[in-house]
């Protein structure tokens, strides 16, 4: 008998000797403890923490009771499944400072106030090629709503050790800028002009010929109806197809036009992480200060600079940095710049001409001469130039923008007839070469010229700007009937 209960399982042989009490008590801990687990993994939902509108004063809103980060965007009741959508851009003692992303109408003293999210994120893939949105991501091209891979709408800091040199030209096109004004891949250029000078149209052609393999464009705080002509004239069914157009009118709040220019840069960085060449281009970057401006003073900073904010210098770099070469792929960036009466000191010009890599500045006296683009090559300058092109290029580069800048030096003394020909022989060479340096600025809309048809030209432009013309000296041939005027000492 003792020899069969040895060969008995121990498990069988446990449950024999254990008494019925034991074996309960047992099998109560074991479900005990399965019961802890479980309750220990559930989380009691936290109660939902509800401010109240305080005060509005044109476009301030502001919330007591309510604890949100900068940033973080506000759920505001109207009505019955009905709110508006606000942005937290400070706070003051225990309220919190809010603007409407859109109308802030229908709004009532003590509304309900709600947090949706601490920030905003973008959707990105190639799903976005040949699709029309908004600032905040919303369809408006009719089609319908997209989804996919997010990405943080204000990104990360780019470590300058990470960016890659600039050292490739980049074809954009266009005769001038080309060949005088040359542009690197990576490179971050402004577009500098008054209103109707034609910033528009020449960021247009670049965005039909320019070498790409992807182009974002941003439109900000311009007219409505530019939207629909620019991406039906400007970019065509061909252009629009490996383009991304974010369009944030002049009607929109100011938080959708200063999203609308970072949801274009991060749709840029991330098909740039894909390892393509990016075309970025905005217009307009001075829509973006003043957009900026108006959330700065809504928020309480003081104006410092023609009304403008601190906030909106120190975001202008934020914003501009986030372009360049990085790992295998590249941004290029082109912003134009509304210069306010032509003025290249106003404030928002002056800062983003030290931040750029590049400016080109368009004349009103040359459009309305006839010159288009009329870009004016005295006064504007690429700084990656001599790092990207070679020593022949840069002397007819030098040899033309100096007949240029001799003739507009002179050009009151040769307009009255006051200066003679053959009095100077670099006047001389700049009056005989001002036709050709005319025709080599001037390019069709529907014209595309490509790098090396830009170098050819400017070669032989420069080498006949060189030749002097065959001219009377002063004096000469001067009738001895004629009695002279007699000299004095």
């Amino acid at each position: 008998m003792l020899t069969v209960f040895n060969q008995l399982p121990i498990g069988l042989v446990a449950t024999k000797m254990a008494s019925p009490e034991s074996f309960q008590s047992a099998q109560f801990s074991r479900v005990n403890a399965k019961l802890s687990a479980i309750s220990n993994s559930l989380h009691a939902p936290e109660p939902q923490v509800i401010g109240k509108l305080t005060r509005l004063s044109g476009m301030r809103l502001e919330v007591s009771g309510l604890r949100a980060r900068i940033g973080a965007r506000c759920w505001i009741e109207t009505g019955y499944r009905k709110g508006v959508v606000a942005e937290v851009v400070g706070f003051e003692n225990d309220e919190l400072i809010l603007m409407c992303e859109g109308a802030a109408a229908g709004l009532i003293p003590g509304a309900r106030v709600t947090v949706l999210g601490d920030s905003e994120s973008v959707i990105v893939g190639e799903q976005l090629l040949g699709r029309i949105i908004d600032g905040s991501g919303k369809p408006l091209d009719g089609l319908p709503d997209m989804s996919g891979e997010s990405t943080p709408l204000r990104g990360d800091t780019i470590s300058p050790m990470s960016r890659k040199t600039i050292s490739e030209p980049l074809d954009v096109g266009v005769r001038a800028i080309n060949s005088l004004l040359t542009i690197g891949k990576g490179q971050r250029v402004g577009l500098f002009a008054g209103s109707g000078v034609g910033k528009s149209t020449l960021l247009g052609m670049m965005t039909r010929f320019t070498e790409a393999d992807v182009v974002v464009v941003g439109l900000v705080g311009e007219r409505g109806r530019e939207v629909r002509e620019f991406v039906e004239e400007s970019l065509g069914p061909e252009g629009l197809a490996r383009s991304v157009v974010v369009a944030t009118p002049a009607d929109t709040s100011p938080l959708m036009r200063v999203a609308g220019c970072w949801r274009a840069t991060a749709i840029a960085e991330h098909f740039r992480d894909q390892g393509k060449n990016v075309l970025l281009l905005m217009d307009s970057l001075t829509r973006f200060a003043q957009a900026q401006r108006e959330i700065g003073l809504a928020a309480g900073e003081p104006p410092v600079s023609r009304g403008y904010t601190p906030s909106v210098f120190s975001t202008l770099p934020n914003l501009i940095e986030r372009a360049g070469n990085v790992g295998a792929g590249s941004i290029t960036a082109v912003y134009t710049v509304l210069v306010e009466g032509d003025d290249l000191q106003d404030p928002i010009a002056d800062a983003a001409r030290a931040i750029l890599d590049g400016h080109i500045v368009l004349s009103r006296s040359m459009a309305e001469a006839g010159t288009y683009p009329a870009i004016d090559i005295e006064a504007s300058i690429s700084r990656s130039m001599l790092q990207i092109t070679q020593a022949e290029q840069q002397e007819n580069a030098r040899l033309l923008k100096e007949a240029f800048a001799t003739y507009r030096a002179n050009q009151d003394l040769i307009s009255v007839g006051a200066y003679r020909m053959g009095t100077d022989p670099k006047i001389d060479r700049a009056i005989g070469s001002q036709d050709a340096i005319k025709d080599f600025v001037s390019q069709s809309l529907s014209e595309r010229v490509s790098f090396d048809e830009g170098l050819a030209t400017l070669s032989q432009v420069a080498n006949a700007s060189l030749v002097t013309q065959s001219v009377e000296p002063v004096g000469h041939g001067m009738n001895p009937s004629v009695p002279q005027m007699p000299q004095t000492r």
